[in-house]
């Protein structure tokens, strides 16, 4: 899905060659500042290569409209921004932005029930836990519907036991829908679990990779 050829971006990423299998959850793993996440920006176009090129699906990235990719490979990021109102209008509101159909209340409560936020649609986002706007994001995201999910420590700010539920959700979802998930994570015990390749990032080259290992197509 995702080629890397001969990519840098300033002294941050250097990577000669790396491969995103569609259809697969690869996790991004290694120390803080190591490069994960710039590696999600340059695939959702947040960021361009200063050296190299991207291809998303065999096409040069650079050459695709960042709005039309942005509608099939969404991010969520560790801090992910929440708009002013309620939990409703923060679940609607992308799907707004998009021109998408606007689901009923049991389409979102179901929502709310995957991402285990077991709060009303009218409640103020303002008075959510940091934790809780990150799995209310997770739920706006996955209403978009996306072909893949670039995903930025999605649980960091989870208990244990929420970080297991959700991460098992979010992996479930992928698998049951033929997409494809890119994953930060800096959990390995995570990773070990979920993962069908694991890539390790170390000073912004890839380390390592474990898992499946044929070709992208």
């Amino acid at each position: 899905m995702f080629e890397f050829i001969d990519v840098k971006f300033k002294d941050i990423i250097d990577l000669p060659a790396l491969c995103i299998e569609k259809g697969k959850i690869t996790t991004l793993v290694g120390t803080s500042g190591s490069g994960k996440t710039t590696i999600l920006k340059l695939m959702n176009k947040m960021l361009s290569p200063t050296q190299g090129v991207i291809l998303f699906n065999r096409t040069n990235l650079g050459l695709i409209n960042s709005v039309t990719h942005r509608r099939q490979v969404t991010m969520l990021s560790q801090n992910p921004a929440m708009f002013e109102g309620n939990i409703r209008d923060n679940l609607q509101v992308g799907l707004k932005f998009q021109e998408k159909d606007i689901p009923g209340d049991n389409v979102l409560k179901g929502i709310l029930e995957q991402v285990k936020l077991n709060k009303p649609l009218d409640s103020p986002v303002n008075n959510l836990s940091g934790g809780e706007k990150q799995r209310l994001a997770l739920g706006r995201i996955l209403l978009f519907n996306p072909e893949a999910y670039l995903l930025d420590e999605p649980s960091a700010a989870l208990d244990d036991q929420t970080e297991e539920a959700i991460i098992e959700m979010v992996t479930g979802h992928v698998k049951d829908n033929n997409k494809t998930l890119v994953m930060v994570t800096h959990s390995k015990a995570i990773a070990a679990k979920y993962a069908d390749t694991i890539i390790e990032i170390a000073g912004g080259r890839c380390s390592g990779r474990r898992g499946h290992d044929e070709r992208d197509h």
